[in-house]
């Protein structure tokens, strides 16, 4: 039920998700769409406060790269998706989830009449291209090695392939890339001896990555045996092997990725290199339901070695090699480039002209977007408030009991196993995959008992808990900033703050008639951050009261959970901003010309001087931590929560 639910109108109940935020649930693939291969599973707190806009601080949920049991789970839960969901409809489900008004966003601030439109009908309509530190925009185009002076000894020392006959080594190529039905290759040892042996082993494993070879003896004759010791999981390089000396230690290459979040795409590669997750490095996490290119750093891994998983790896490729002394960091990325396509808008030509102009020249309110809040009536930013009130009981409480909303049908029902018995152990047994925040959670409680819950929460992998609190976070900034355009409007004033230096400033009645709206930043609440002096700083200090929490001590027990706050800027203008109105016939047609299909020479989409429906694409530029899609809302001005979009395309399809 929920594939059907995710496809009405095309878009799918997934419309709108940000940049860099991320979520579980899995996407449908769409007809004329590659799957990818089978064999693929898939710090905000500081001691002083951050710039946001200028640290890339999107706190986006990551997976913990050590995590197995996240891994080990994945293809079990795409098994079981299929039958999860009976009964309501997924709309019926959905009127349950939050809309953004629930979350604080209320403002735009153009004037122009909205419109409809349809964004990611297929995930291609979705592009973007990571700014690199260097301010140049991040493109895949050239797939070739690095050819250097010393290239016989990168690796180990050459091996004599003589040894094999051309059929043999056929036969080996075929098992490399899984084309082998037997799934393995015996060869004859005819001058049995140990020194012809070796020279197999050594030749079958330095020529044919991510093969193993064993001896076997059958029949008084000796074989060698050539296998994939991970099944279908790695292409490993040889075992014993040089890095040479005047060579960067890290080979850095940019992915262009289909349909894969950050971390899936990290581990796929991790796994078939048969090296762990943490020996790559890179400046940003990327949406999963999009096209993606970044640039990723790996360490100690050959050009050769990640060229050859262009073989083997499907809505991947790799290219752009090159080798320096130094991995990538998270944040050190200038912004994203997006190209993105919105389907069978209404609006008319002059509408699209007046909203994008409007977004070049002033932008959009920078709200944290709806992806960040969770999609059931139980939203991520309630059990940040209990956290951070110390109230465990109601933690646990709001992350186990049942809600209504769209949910997995095994969630469900651990869900009413633990309202009914409150055991976590028998709560497990309703979970076929564990690697769920509430399967951790029972793990938790069934090993540390429910009168030490903080211990039990624990479990949970850091960034996944802290994501609650940021959440938090996020909604006192949204509701705050729509407090502060509301009361102000869309100009400087008295008691606003801005940075000089990385320092927030107050600004008196005179500087404010000097200062931008534009350079205007409003705090996220914490122990290192001050507050605006005019109405909308007491409105922090009476939100906060509210919910019982001391925006003077945001010091908690658990220093996990200590808030040092950070300041965002309230409005983003968009940079490169172009735009046009394309006309098409069939919804299956892409309409982006991506940076794969430029290396293949394919022809260039044709758009059609008239047709059935009308596309706008849009092509922006956006500093680090800034959401896509709440500059697509300015645009359409429509409510991007997931709740609004399915009642539309409802309405849309009856």
């Amino acid at each position: 039920m929920f594939r059907a639910a995710r496809r009405l109108s095309g878009l799918g109940w997934r419309s709108f998700v940000p940049m860099e935020d991320k979520e579980p649930l899995a996407e449908p693939v769409h007809v004329g769409e590659k799957r990818t291969c089978p064999e693929e599973d898939s710090e905000h707190i500081a001691k002083r406060a951050k710039v946001q806009d200028e640290a890339n601080g999107s706190h986006a949920t990551k997976r913990t790269e050590d995590d197995k049991e996240e891994l080990e789970g994945e293809e079990e839960e795409e098994a079981l998706e299929e039958c999860d969901g009976e009964g309501e409809s997924f709309a019926d489900m959905m009127k349950y989830g939050l809309s953004e008004v629930d979350v604080g966003i209320c403002k735009f601030v153009s004037e122009h009449n909205g419109f409809s439109g349809i964004l990611k009908e297929r995930y291609s309509d979705f592009v973007v291209n990571e700014i690199s530190k260097e301010g140049k925009i991040v493109r895949l185009d050239d797939l070739s090695v690095p050819v250097e002076p010393e290239e016989a000894s990168v690796e180990a020392a050459p091996v004599d392939c003589q040894v094999l006959t051309e059929e043999q080594k056929q036969q080996l190529s075929d098992l490399q890339l899984f084309k082998n039905k037997e799934r393995n290759v015996s060869i004859e040892v005819e001058d049995d001896s140990k020194e012809k042996r070796t020279l197999l082993h050594k030749a079958v494993k330095t020529s044919y990555p991510g093969l193993e070879t064993k001896t076997e003896e059958r029949d008084g004759k000796k074989f060698i045996v050539a296998y994939h010791a991970a099944g279908k999981k790695a292409l490993a390089a040889p075992r014993k092997h040089s890095w040479p000396k005047n060579r960067g230690s890290f080979c850095h290459f940019v992915l262009y990725k289909e349909n894969k979040d950050t971390m899936d795409a990290i581990n796929v590669l991790s796994k078939f290199l048969r090296v762990r997750p943490n020996v790559f490095s890179y400046m940003g996490t990327k949406d999963k339901r999009a096209i993606t290119v970044q640039e990723i750093a790996v360490l100690k891994i050959s050009a050769e070695r990640l060229a050859h998983l262009n073989k083997c790896l499907m809505n991947f490729k790799l290219g752009n090699f090159s080798y320096k002394k130094h991995p990538l960091k998270l944040g050190e990325l200038q912004g994203n480039h997006f190209t993105v396509v919105l389907r069978n808008i209404s609006g008319s030509d002059e509408q699209v002209e007046h909203a994008m102009t409007s977004l070049r020249a002033t932008g959009f309110i920078n709200y944290y977007g709806m992806q960040r809040f969770g999609t059931t009536a139980v939203a991520t930013h309630q059990v940040g408030r209990s956290i951070l009130q110390n109230n465990w009981s109601e933690v646990m409480d709001l992350i186990l009991k049942p809600r209504p909303g769209a949910e997995k049908g095994y969630l469900v029902k651990c869900r009413e196993e633990w309202a009914q018995t409150q055991d976590p152990e028998a709560a497990l047994k309703k979970l076929p995959v564990k690697r769920c925040v509430e399967g951790q959670l029972l793990r938790g409680l069934s090993k540390y008992g429910k009168n030490n819950i903080i211990t039990a929460f624990g479990l949970i992998p850091r960034n996944n808990r802290l994501m609650y609190i940021h959440s938090y976070q996020s909604f006192v900034w949204n509701t705050m900033v729509s407090r502060r355009v509301e009361a102000y409007g869309l100009k400087a004033v008295e008691g606003d703050l801005v940075l000089k230096g990385g320092t927030a400033h107050v600004l008196s009645a005179e500087e404010a008639e000097k200062e931008s709206i534009h350079d205007i930043v409003m705090p996220l609440p914490g122990f290192d951050v001050i507050y605006p002096t005019h109405e909308v700083g007491k409105g922090y200090r009476d939100m906060l009261a509210a919910d019982n929490l001391d925006i003077d001590n945001m010091r908690h027990k658990v220093k996990d959970y200590s808030l040092a706050g950070a300041y965002r800027r309230i409005l983003i203008r968009p940079s490169d901003v172009s735009w046009e109105v394309i006309h098409y016939d069939d919804a299956r047609v892409p309409l982006v010309y991506t940076d794969v299909e430029k290396l293949e020479n394919k022809p260039l989409p044709v758009y059609l001087t008239e047709g059935k429906y009308r596309a706008l694409k849009m092509e922006f530029s956006l500093p680090p931590s800034t959401y896509a899609t709440m500059a697509i809302r300015e645009v359409l001005k429509m409510d991007t929560s997931i709740k609004n979009q399915t009642q539309l395309n409802t309405v849309w399809l009856n």
